[in-house]
């Protein structure tokens, strides 16, 4: 299976991340410009009543894109988006994934319509999503 002659159901986005740390969020943090305090702050994160920080929704966000542009060069991307599922915790250990969904034609090029998720080592689905590449 590869990006070039890929079938409905082929997996070709798949990578793991290291857990997410408190360190990762301040890096984050910095890198964004996102400075909420939910994200690094335990006693703020506390304070709204949850029990620890919790990822930015962007990071995951951007653990997906980079999935996606190490399988698939930049320049074959068409479209994508995402939605938010589920808040991600501090520790979570991100898999990102696309499989085909569709095999379609636009203008002429040859397309596929893929089907992206981020889980976290339970299985449950933080940010899920589509993107359609030129294949």
């Amino acid at each position: 299976m590869s990006a070039d002659s890929p079938s409905i159901g082929d997996r070709l986005v798949h990578k793991e991340f290291p857990p997410i740390t408190r360190h990762r969020l301040a890096l984050y943090c910095g890198a964004s410009g996102d400075h909420n305090p939910i994200h690094v702050d335990i006693d703020f994160a506390k304070q709204a009543g949850f029990p620890d920080v919790f990822s930015h929704g962007m990071l995951v966000m951007a653990y997906l894109g980079q999935a996606l542009t190490d399988a698939v060069a930049p320049s074959r991307i068409r479209s994508l988006s995402t939605r938010f599922a589920a808040i991600t915790q501090l520790g979570a250990k991100l898999t990102c994934e696309g499989t085909v969904a569709e095999l379609l034609e636009d203008k002429g090029e040859r397309r596929a319509r893929l089907a992206l998720t981020a889980k976290d080592q339970t299985g449950e689905i933080k940010l899920a999503g589509e993107a359609v590449i030129a294949i």
